[in-house]
């Protein structure tokens, strides 16, 4: 991958993101030295050659790092800040995230136009809907069919690596995307974050097919967004930015997105539980808790049928509903909907175990207010005459305001709240659990505190009857935690829950 000096210059004044260039500590509108070809990109002054382009970017950027990376033979920079370095070259330009996006995607070829680009977006179910979509593709395609996931990413379709983020950086994105074109992917799944927008990570992306599941307070804290209105205004940048949408009629606040979305011309399919209103909804038989009907008055789509998948949950269906319309706009028929709902399974959601002594265990990654809650209200009307038990953290540093969130919903929706410790950072574990229940104002449901997260596991599949139902909520399948900036190995939920009950059965 190569991309020249001209060919920068060009785009960011397309662009009007150009302030000006330095050279030799003088300023010019235009390009001061002879034209040259650049073979890298970073944004880590650690990964830098002669002919790297680094982007100066990130709060917490120190013009240290800069100076580093001159002194290891780095001579061009980009940065919103002219400094006073011996570079040959400083490309200065009013936002430095915009920039990145844009030289990113011209360096690697604009992958996005040979792939049918997905972008999910919601509070809630992003995961779920995004794996849903890959196994209908992946029938429609035969395994063709990349996924940048909150949990996984797959680059060839087959296997899987760790996500970072939920939505990569700019350069990491476009990188990844010429990757999967070259293992010859179609179509590409992505779950966008409100921090992509916010961040620009997404900048100058357009989606084929997009898709607003949902929307709750969420990710509100100093660090990431001041209110929810900035929260949901960010979601909603999903609209402007697709050919084609998928909206949820049950969304809180339809009724705007329906408007913006019709404002901006934007051809869209809605959905909807049982609003008779929306192009398709979803019935199921009393007692049937994996089977489905979809039903519509016109059925544009060729979709009328029936259909089975694996996760339990009302919730799940909508995800379902949801991933069938996308698949559909994406080029996949009703019998690669059929065929691939059927057979998919989502790491760390409604994973279900049972104890020796007839509870029910769910295992979900449910971490924020609308999961835990419709997680919760599923545990209560699958087994009405027992307790739920839940055990649950909050993340260090970041969505704060989950812990208020939590204690609302365990108020509501549980009997037995075990807080325990979920990434905490650099917090106090016991001081995030203390604030959830401090939310927690309902004065009948027991409160148990046990940081270690195995042991409050143990403690609550101990306690559980015959009639109970524990969730076991918030980590899912994650092998680790995140504490004091480290990555500490951890064996999951599901782990921990299936060696207590292999103890119990030896």
């Amino acid at each position: 991958m190569t991309i020249t000096l001209r060919k920068i210059e060009d785009l960011l004044k397309k662009e009007n993101l150009l302030k000006e260039f330095v050279h030799q500590n003088n300023w010019f509108y235009n390009l001061p030295v002879e034209d040259q070809l650049l073979n890298a990109l970073s944004y880590d002054s650690r990964k830098v050659t002669t002919d790297t382009l680094f982007f100066c970017k990130g709060l917490n950027f120190k013009e240290e790092y800069l100076e580093k990376a001159i002194n290891e033979g780095l001579a061009i920079y980009m940065s919103e800040t002219p400094y006073e370095v011996s570079s040959k070259l400083g490309i200065i330009v009013t936002d430095i995230r915009k920039a990145m996006a844009l030289i990113s995607m011209h360096f690697y070829e604009l992958p996005q136009e040979k792939l049918t680009v997905i972008g999910f977006t919601g509070t809630k179910g992003k995961t779920t809907a995004a794996y849903f979509t890959k196994f209908i593709l992946d029938d429609y395609t035969s395994h063709k069919t990349a996924m940048f996931s909150t949990m996984n990413t797959t680059l060839d379709g087959i296997n899987y690596f760790k996500s970072a983020l939920t939505t990569p950086e700019s350069l990491d994105l476009y990188r990844m995307m010429h990757e999967a074109v070259e293992n010859n992917m179609t179509h590409l799944i992505m779950e966008v974050s409100s921090q992509a927008y916010k961040l620009q990570r997404v900048y100058g992306l357009t989606f084929d097919v997009g898709i607003f599941l949902n929307i709750s307070p969420d990710h509100i804290s100093p660090i990431e967004h001041p209110t929810f209105d900035d929260y949901y205004y960010c979601k909603r940048q999903l609209i402007e930015n697709s050919k084609q949408m998928v909206l949820n009629a049950d969304t809180k606040d339809y009724p705007l997105l329906k408007e913006m979305t019709e404002a901006r011309g934007v051809p869209y399919y809605s959905y909807s539980s049982d609003n008779i209103d929306a192009d398709y909804t979803w019935s199921k038989q009393p007692n049937d808790l994996l089977n489905f009907t979809v039903n519509s008055s016109k059925d544009p789509l060729n979709l009328l049928g029936d259909y089975s998948i694996r996760l339990m949950g009302d919730f799940n269906k909508d995800n379902a509903l949801a991933s069938l319309i996308t698949t559909t706009l994406a080029g996949a028929s009703q019998k690669n909907g059929q065929h691939g709902l059927k057979e998919a399974l989502v790491p760390g959601r409604m994973e279900h175990l049972k104890h020796p002594n007839g509870a029910s265990i769910f295992i979900d990654y449910a971490h924020n207010y609308l999961s835990l809650k419709n997680l919760l209200t599923f545990a209560k009307e699958a087994h009405p005459e027992g307790k739920i038990i839940t055990v649950i953290g909050s993340t260090g540093e970041k969505a704060i305001s989950r812990r208020a969130d939590f204690g609302q919903v365990l108020s509501e929706l549980t009997d037995i709240a075990i807080l325990t410790s979920d990434d905490p950072a650099s917090e106090d574990p016991k001081k995030i659990a203390s604030e959830i229940c401090q939310a927690i104002t309902n004065e009948h449901v027991e409160q148990i505190v046990i940081v270690d997260r195995v042991e409050a596991i143990n403690h609550a599949l101990d306690i559980a009857t015959e009639k109970d139902s524990v969730i076991l909520a918030g980590k899912g399948q994650d092998k680790y935690q995140k504490i004091n900036g480290v990555d500490t190995d951890y064996i999951g939920d599901s782990v921990a829950a299936e060696k207590y009950i292999a103890s119990l059965n030896k």
